[in-house]
């Protein structure tokens, strides 16, 4: 018989299903429901949670309303011990945190308190980090402020893409909610309050940020458009007054020094090379239609 805490699942992302079939899979914990979107116009990554639901035979509540009422009555019914929430665009309320007696796990994948907020992956990648952490915490009503329950670090490659750094941040946090769930199981688990005079605060991004200024430099660039590979919206450039994607980059050679950033230096089967602030990016994989031609400046 399984003796796991009885848990619900709120989540509208790919981690949220990778980690729910985890949890579903593992046999650490029981689940009681699930709450999830049918879409959703705030996560390029969206994926709802209904196909494991129905799999599990659990309820589902379909929050694409924002009726908080409504989801924390269904939650109140279920009398789960621990709630978990990842991938979730909005705070939960109080009337959700106070249903279960074990509390609401929530998720952040960077080295909390540092770099609370907004697009975590994204900035760690646009900033040029060389680290940054998967983390499970207890929620409250603030952003990414409860005590942690599990940290640990994660390693972000030179070449690392969104996708990449993903996939590794979810291959940590698949081993880190088996042994939560198994500590609140066993009672063993210790909640550490954060130190919120270290904290730092990552602020929402726009279209603005997504944006290449060849007056950037090329490592900057670089680091712009990986960020914002898939499952992200891509960065993007100006032609001829309108927005063009860029999915994929490289550092370029050296460039003229007397050539304005901008400047188009070649166009073959390699991709547009362009003149930027201290030399030169490839534009590898992009959505130019027509291609520019050499000599003209975007």
């Amino acid at each position: 018989m399984n003796m796991g805490p009885r848990f619900a699942f709120i989540g509208c992302v790919e981690l949220s299903h990778a980690l729910l079939r985890r949890l579903l899979t593992s046999g650490v914990a029981v689940p009681v429901g699930v709450v999830t979107r049918e879409a959703s116009p705030f996560n390029a990554d969206f994926r709802s949670l209904a196909d494991l639901a129905m799999e599990a035979d659990c309820p589902i509540h379909f929050a694409d309303d924002g009726n908080s009422a409504a989801m924390a009555d269904f939650l109140r019914d279920l009398s789960p011990d621990v709630i978990c929430c990842v991938g979730w665009s909005r705070l939960l309320p109080k009337a959700v945190l106070d249903i279960p007696p074990k509390g609401v796990i929530g998720y952040h994948p960077a080295a909390l308190p540092n770099n609370r907020g907004r697009h975590p992956l994204i900035w760690a990648l646009a900033l040029g980090l060389s680290e940054t952490a998967s983390t499970f915490f207890l929620m409250d009503e603030g952003a990414d402020t409860g005590p942690i329950l599990d940290q640990r670090p994660v390693i972000i490659h030179p070449d690392d893409t969104a996708r990449t750094l993903y996939a590794r941040v979810a291959e940590t946090a698949l081993v880190q909610i088996g042994d939560i769930m198994a500590g609140i199981g066993a009672g063993t688990t210790v909640a550490v309050p954060q130190d919120h005079g270290r904290a730092t605060v990552w602020r929402k991004r726009g279209p603005r940020d997504g944006e290449i200024d060849w007056r950037m430099s090329a490592k900057a660039i670089f680091d712009l458009v990986r960020a914002l590979s898939h499952p992200y919206p891509g960065a993007h450039c100006q032609a001829g007054g309108s927005p063009v994607k860029v999915w994929r980059a490289g550092i370029g050679p050296p460039a003229p020094a007397n050539l304005e950033p901008g400047r188009v230096l070649d166009v073959s089967n390699r991709g547009i090379l362009v003149k930027c602030w201290d030399g030169s990016v490839l534009l590898m994989e992009h959505e130019f239609n027509p291609l520019p031609e050499p000599g003209t400046c975007l």
